[in-house]
C-alpha cells in the first residue's frame, strides 16, 4: 500500500497528505512607509584584508599554497571594490591622523 494516498506504511502507521493545506498569507503592501533611514556612518577601509582569511588556517591539499594566493587576490580584489564604491558614494572614514599629516605638510615660512 501506498504511504502516499493515506494509506498504511510499511511500519504500520499511516501518513495522509493534505493537498491545498497552505495557510493563507496576507497580501504585502508595497506601498506602505517605512521609517527613515539610520545616518550613514563613514567606512574605513580594512588595513589587512586577509587577515581573517589566514585566520582559518591553511588551506586542504593538494595545492594549499595556490589556494591561499588565489583566495588572497581574491579577497584582496573585493576589498578594494569596496573601497572603490564607498569613496564613490563620499562615505570613506578620514584616515587616523590625517589632520596631523596635513598640518606637517604645510610649508613653513
Amino acid at each position: 500500500m501506498s504511504a502516499q494516498n493515506g494509506q498504511k506504511t510499511a511500519k504500520g502507521g499511516s501518513r495522509r497528505r493534505r493537498r491545498g493545506a497552505k495557510a493563507k498569507q496576507r497580501p504585502v503592501d508595497l506601498w506602505r512607509p517605512v521609517p527613515p533611514l539610520p545616518e550613514v556612518e563613514p567606512i574605513a577601509p580594512a588595513s589587512d584584508p586577509t587577515a581573517m582569511l589566514r585566520s582559518l588556517g591553511d588551506p586542504p591539499p593538494p595545492m594549499p599554497g595556490a589556494a591561499e594566493i588565489a583566495m588572497a587576490q581574491v579577497i584582496d580584489r573585493a576589498a578594494g571594490l569596496a573601497t572603490a564604491l564607498a569613496a564613490a558614494g563620499r562615505l570613506l572614514a578620514e584616515p587616523a591622523g590625517a589632520d596631523e599629516d596635513e598640518d606637517a605638510e604645510a610649508p613653513v615660512g
